[in-house]
């Protein structure tokens, strides 16, 4: 099975054989995609019914829940990894859900798009209008994003909740970029975290 580039980069930062849990997991495709080439032991989330049926479907564990009240509900370090991959933006808390994942997961996989893409930069400065992007396929309205980021925003955050940054990845067009001018040039970013 082909994963999206950024699924990709995130399923990269996994090491075989992991205990992992996927919050947000979607329809289960990176969960199974770990479970079927790094023989991890995985775990999700999702706030839509369809998808979890979709991802029980697949034969994966995983549970209808909202990360931003349920996360609480796990025990502390009981996970190698934590996945947070294309979310970020759609929680209602994102610093209490960042410093949930590293409470329950020793390391964290963090994914997000890049609100300050030149793209979408130039989308604002240029049309005076929320952008419509390859990344950002949906018009304001009907996006679950509410809280938008930056690159540069989400390493502040990261700095004020005194956490590590173990790698990251910068992707653009699908293709894994260098971290120079990161924050005006990646579409979409991949962090792993720890605490120090």
């Amino acid at each position: 099975m082909s994963l999206r580039p950024s699924l990709q980069a995130v399923a990269d930062a996994v090491p075989h054989g992991a205990r992992v849990l996927d919050i947000g997991c979607g329809d289960g495709a990176l969960l199974a995609h770990l479970r079927d080439s790094k023989n991890v032991e995985g775990r999700g989330i999702d706030v839509s019914a369809a998808n979890v049926a979709a991802a029980v479907a697949r034969g994966l564990s995983v549970v209808q829940g909202d990360a931003d009240a349920d996360l609480a509900d796990y025990p502390d370090g009981a996970f190698d990894m934590a996945i947070l991959s294309d979310t970020l933006q759609a929680m209602r808390a994102p610093a209490k859900v960042l410093a949930e994942l590293l409470r329950i997961a020793r390391r964290a996989v963090v994914s997000f798009p890049n609100f300050c893409h030149w793209r979408v930069r130039g989308s604002i400065l240029f049309g005076g209008r929320m952008p419509v992007t390859p990344i950002l396929p949906v018009s304001w309205y009907e996006t679950t994003n509410i809280h938008f980021c930056s690159i540069d925003d989400f390493l502040n955050l990261v700095d004020e909740l005194g956490l590590k940054v173990e790698s990251a990845t910068f992707l653009s067009g699908g293709v894994r970029r260098s971290p120079a001018l990161a924050n005006l040039l990646a579409e979409q970013a991949v962090f792993v975290l720890s605490r120090p």
